[in-house]
């Protein structure tokens, strides 16, 4: 079924409403759907690179929007949307542990979810149920999700297809290293 669902959402890239896809795709892909707009993305800017921001600005606007909707389950709809979405993608245990304290480091949790490939849904929802304050919510995840898509526009207009293979295998891990040595260095300043 996920191999469906990844060629269907490939083939969007070539429909006439292609930018319209990707926000839809963006928007609820934030929230509930499991293929990240990234795979939309990748064959839009290489079709088009002279598009490549505007094709980031669209999923970055789509991406954030669907996180106020995952932030608005989380916060009202937990037990009846919420929590299925959850256990959907085996995280509903994992859950309960986090949430106790989400808060104090919820920023740091909407950021590095929304850049690496930790499912940034699970984030959202999560947000909205523990009340973070949604204005550190929204900046989290524009800083987040535009590092993540602009970053990727860049190297595709940059690079184009010869950069494709790569960013299709490594850049969840590139942006995962990039998370972890960011903290490091937060870590090395506060405490050594």
């Amino acid at each position: 079924m996920l191999r469906r669902l990844y060629a269907w959402t490939m083939s969007l890239a070539d429909h006439p409403h292609a930018l319209t896809a990707l926000f839809v795709v963006a928007f609820v892909e934030s929230s509930v759907f499991p293929i990240p707009p990234d795979v939309l993305m990748i064959p839009m800017i290489l079709a088009r690179p002279s598009r490549a921001w505007l094709i980031a600005g669209v999923a970055l606007m789509g991406s954030v929007l669907g996180g106020l909707l995952g932030y608005l389950i989380g916060w009202g709809f937990f037990e009846t949307l919420g929590r299925p979405v959850l256990e959907f993608y085996g995280k509903d245990a994992y859950f309960d542990a986090f949430s106790e304290r989400y808060n104090e480091y919820g920023a740091w949790a909407v950021l590095i979810a929304g850049i690496t490939p930790f499912p940034y849904k699970v984030i959202t929802i999560l947000s909205g149920l523990t009340s973070l304050n949604l204005g550190v919510f929204i900046v989290a995840s524009v800083i987040a999700r535009g590092l993540r898509f602009f970053v990727l526009a860049a190297l595709l207009w940059k690079f184009g297809v010869p950069i494709r293979a790569f960013i299709e295998r490594y850049m969840g891990l590139l942006f995962t290293l990039f998370v972890l040595l960011l903290l490091g260095g937060f870590y090395a300043v506060r405490y050594l």
